[in-house]
């Protein structure tokens, strides 16, 4: 069958290589105006403590012409449209043509990429959002990377933290990786969609071009080009 949308076998008993969940095969660089901050990384939790300092950085050399800055290490730029009752708290960067819509609720340490819609009621912390990103209806998003045209359903949320406060570990690998880090949200490849009132479990990696079904709750790796459709059941697109 040539619908790229038809799926094949199970993949979820097969293990997933380390080199699928680097930076370079989850995504594009050329999509985000934060590409230096990667560099000298593997993996993509290695930004997040990073995210704060580089934003404050990179918005201090933003060309005044383009960018205006507003209050404490908030750049928006000039074209990006910010409704009157959204809250941007500082170090932030918003954007060409971005989108932030009412109630929308900016934590700080965020970077809204070109043509991203931040919309109602949806809250970032510690994000960097490539363009044309899409979280638009009551999505928390925090501590986690959402690559090129990546987008998030209604409702659908990252956890972050696990709830017995331990460290986070990746897993469906074929070796777990000891992160170090105690808050981490998901890290979603270019062009991944997940279906409304899903969870990403803490550590969650989705490769490119994957669907989330909706009403899932998600752990460990998803590879790319693939379906989960629920726990134990991810098939591959053809």
């Amino acid at each position: 069958m040539n619908n790229k949308y038809s799926v094949g076998e199970n993949v979820m008993s097969e293990k997933i290589k380390s080199e699928n969940i680097t930076i370079e095969a989850l995504f594009d660089l050329n999509q985000t105006i934060a590409a230096k901050i990667f560099e000298g990384c593997t993996y993509p939790w290695e930004v997040l403590p990073k995210i704060g300092d580089f934003i404050v950085e990179l918005g201090n050399t933003l060309p005044e012409s383009e960018y205006e800055k507003r209050g404490d290490n908030v750049w928006i730029h000039k074209s990006a449209e910010v409704f009157p009752s959204a809250y941007i708290a500082g170090p932030a960067i918003i954007g060409k043509d971005a989108q932030i819509r009412h109630c929308a609720f900016i934590r700080g340490n965020a970077i809204v990429g070109e043509g991203a819609v931040v919309g109602n009621s949806t809250e970032l912390k510690n994000v960097i959002l490539f363009n044309k990103v899409q979280v638009p209806h009551y999505n928390y998003v925090g501590d986690s990377i959402l690559g090129y045209k990546a987008h998030m359903g209604a409702g659908s949320i990252t956890s972050n933290v696990k709830s017995d406060k331990k460290l986070i570990v990746i897993k469906g690998l074929e070796k777990d990786i000891e992160t170090g880090i105690k808050k981490i949200g998901a890290f979603l490849g270019d062009n991944v969609e997940v279906g409304c009132g899903s969870v990403l479990n803490p550590g969650t990696i989705v490769g490119r071009e994957s669907n989330i079904y909706p009403l899932s709750s998600v752990r460990g790796v998803v590879s790319s080009h693939s379906i989960y459709k629920k726990a134990g059941e991810i098939v591959i697109k053809y």
